[in-house]
């Protein structure tokens, strides 16, 4: 076995091999998932990736001590966008899912994406031209956004949002626009006597019955982790009227036990019932590489550290976002939107709408990173997060763009001989445990 591929399993095991032992037949549903192709790869190894960011791919250009401590999403690749409702009630297309969500150098952001779009690129057959351009829109939006926010906001195109948007992002926004909470819980729930439960379906089952009071207990203590409403609260609001327990399917959540949970919601009106999700909370794959005692500290579980994370990075959260903890184990609870759409790039291939969509998503990651501040509600990242990347790379945007153009080509390669190879591994049994 090459020196390459021992390596990729030692990472592999380091970071999936307890709970692979915990469960095999879920980490070989997702083994499978990334053997797919080099993009399911790349999405279900973000701690190879950070492995080789602090390893042979090791790089501080554009980076100083501050702006190696900024709020980051983590796993931010071309698939992590979509749609939600803010807390003001305007729809939003902007990065999703917080999980891996840490503090650490802002150009992890920036690199995991850029070669996300070189393997998405290579599988359009787009040239490494064209990959190139791609990659440099999304960095020239950034840096002109970053940069028009740090002088005041007047210049910055703002939010994606309908009034914002064209094209593609615009007919993901109409799309969820047309979204109902009536069509999302005739689909999740049935009505019996004259209320709602959970319909139980393939991956989700009753609740076990010693089970049941610790969940409502996790419940009870979330409510305490809310944001404080402007108005008193609504007495039939939280009450909980079904549970359900659900694996986790998806690449980056294999085995893991999610509970779903049917509330009243704002009035006993059936249309107006809420499903909200519990899931455990796992430790993000960049964590490992990032060795700040202060950032540890100051989270109490990894649920916390995922709904804090969400609040920083993401402007007027979800107001069911926060956290708990079930048989002492982090958990992080949001509602299960009805209004979220994902961009799906497979109906993506014209260049100029590629163009598009790509320079929109720079702007988008430039606003997260911007919001999560001294203008926060939090104190870990004590600084103008804008002004300090500006500082650093504003003043070459030429060869900022470079470096994440050769990075894109130079890493996409990569991930793709490194799908090679873990298929390899896996379909010929050297995978321990699966």
């Amino acid at each position: 076995m090459g020196t390459r591929s021992s390596y990729l399993l030692d990472v592999l095991m380091t970071e999936f091999g307890e709970s692979i032992t915990t469960d095999p037949s879920a980490f070989r549903r997702k083994f499978r998932k990334m053997a797919a192709s080099p993009f399911a790869f790349y999405r279900g190894s973000a701690c190879l990736f950070y492995a080789d960011l602090t390893g042979p791919f090791a790089d501080d250009s554009y980076l100083d001590e501050a702006t190696s401590r900024v709020w980051i999403h983590g796993d931010l690749h071309a698939e992590n966008f979509g749609t939600y409702m803010n807390a003001s009630g305007v729809l939003v297309f902007n990065v999703n899912d917080f999980d891996e969500a840490y503090v650490g150098p802002y150009v992890w952001d920036l690199k995991r994406f850029a070669a996300s779009v070189a393997l998405l690129g290579y599988a359009k057959a787009l040239s490494d031209a064209a990959i190139g351009e791609l990659v440099g829109g999304f960095a020239g939006a950034y840096l002109t956004e970053l940069t028009a926010i740090a002088r005041g906001g007047d210049d910055a195109i703002g939010s994606l949002t309908l009034d914002t948007t064209s094209g593609v992002l615009h007919r993901v926004l109409q799309t969820a626009r047309l979204s109902t909470r009536v069509a999302m819980l005739d689909v999740e729930t049935v009505v019996e006597d004259y209320d709602r439960r959970f319909a139980l379906m393939e991956g989700r089952v009753p609740v076990a019955d010693g089970m049941r009071a610790a969940v409502r207990a996790a419940f009870e203590d979330y409510l305490t982790t809310l944001p404080a409403p402007a108005t008193p609260a609504n007495p039939v609001e939280h009450v909980i009227k079904d549970m359900a327990l659900r694996k986790g399917v998806g690449i980056g959540s294999a085995g893991l036990p999610s509970y779903n949970l049917l509330l009243e919601g704002r009035s006993q009106a059936l249309e107006n019932d809420v499903i909200l999700y519990m899931k455990q909370a796992q430790v993000p794959a960049v964590a490992r590489y990032v060795t700040d005692e202060k950032v540890s500290r100051y989270f109490q579980h990894q649920g916390h550290r995922t709904a804090e994370s969400q609040r920083a990075l993401q402007a007027y959260a979800d107001p069911w976002l926060g956290h708990t903890t079930l048989n002492g184990v982090g958990q992080l609870v949001a509602e299960v939107s009805p209004y979220s759409a994902d961009l799906d790039w497979g109906d993506v291939n014209e260049p100029a709408e590629l163009h598009a969509i790509v320079r929109d998503l720079g702007r988008a990651v430039a606003r997260m990173h911007a919001v999560a501040d001294d203008d926060s509600s939090h104190d870990l990242v004590s600084f103008s997060t804008e002004a300090a990347i500006v500082a650093v790379a504003g003043g070459d945007a030429g060869g900022f763009t470079a470096m994440l153009v050769e990075f894109a080509h130079r890493y996409g390669a990569q991930a793709r001989e490194d799908h090679r190879r873990f298929v390899d591994l896996f379909r010929n049994g050297r995978l321990p445990g699966v």
